[in-house]
């Protein structure tokens, strides 16, 4: 049971498979919903299947992970993506198509995935968005993470400036632990009131 499936009131949250291409194409060719992604818009099916053996087959085989297509329980098509590193600072990213922005979905499916890996014992769960992201922060609050510190970065492949906040969760009763790892990474970091 390395991925497990989750279910919310509206949401199926399961493993992309081969047969989701299409649904990865959409996701991830928009250039509005890849704006604040770690990679490039897609340009083709070829490069969404490239992407998902790349991304997603290479998590799979993993003894455990948690990179789930987030899917509609009406049609079981996956609108987005989310996903916690089993590796500290244990990372959660997520993404969802433009249409279905603004109606709570990431943070139902954000909810369910959490409770998931507090269940099996992650300590803590970090997250970062772009400063010109707010949204995406929203989320993070919304979930119960709280932000930590900001720190700019020559965002890569991209190579773009960016800086980001950094907020985190944790899940052990440790209300004290801070992730530095970024702090100590990049020269540039403080904490903002936001």
């Amino acid at each position: 049971m390395n991925t497990p499936v989750l279910e919310t009131q509206r949401l199926i949250l399961r493993k992309f498979t081969v047969d989701d291409l299409e649904a990865l194409y959409q996701l991830y060719s928009d250039e509005e919903v890849n704006r604040f992604l770690p990679w490039f818009p897609l340009k083709s099916i070829q490069e969404a299947k490239i992407f998902f053996e790349e991304r997603y087959e290479k998590e799979y085989a993993k003894p455990q992970a948690y990179a789930y297509a987030v899917c509609r329980k009406e049609d079981g098509f996956p609108i987005g993506h989310m996903k916690v590193d089993m590796e500290e600072p244990y990372d959660f990213g997520y993404s969802l198509r433009k249409e279905f922005w603004s109606q709570g979905i990431a943070t139902e499916a954000a909810r369910a995935v959490i409770e998931q890996v507090k269940q099996d014992g992650i300590p803590y769960i970090t997250a970062t968005h772009d400063r010109k992201n707010p949204r995406s922060g929203g989320v993070m609050k919304k979930v119960g993470m709280k932000y930590q510190y900001s720190y700019e970065e020559q965002w890569q492949p991209k190579n773009i400036p960016v800086t980001f906040r950094l907020y985190q969760l944790n899940l052990d009763g440790d209300t004290e632990r801070v992730c530095r790892k970024y702090w100590n990474m990049y020269p540039v970091h403080f904490v903002e009131s936001v």
